[in-house]
């Protein structure tokens, strides 16, 4: 699974990509997990509100961060 984070490195797009590494690892998936800062690339995905959350290519998640049981739930579905 891929899973991208994006944003541009403040405090709401640090602490979703910390979040979101915390549940991978407890939940035991197996998945790559990238922060996006670039703002061209994250424009790619048609986003204007961050942080953002990408699994496999789509957005899943945009302008809030997420708990740790939301995300769960997302990356199970």
């Amino acid at each position: 699974m891929k899973i991208k984070v994006l944003g541009t490195g403040c405090a709401g797009c640090r602490a979703l990509y910390e979040t979101v590494c915390k549940v991978v690892a407890e939940a035991g998936i197996d998945a790559e997990i990238v922060k996006e800062e670039d703002i061209a690339k994250i424009l790619e995905y048609g986003v204007y509100s961050l942080p953002a959350l990408v699994v496999e290519d789509k957005v899943v998640s945009s302008g809030r961060r997420l708990t740790a049981a939301e995300i769960k739930k997302l990356l199970e579905s």
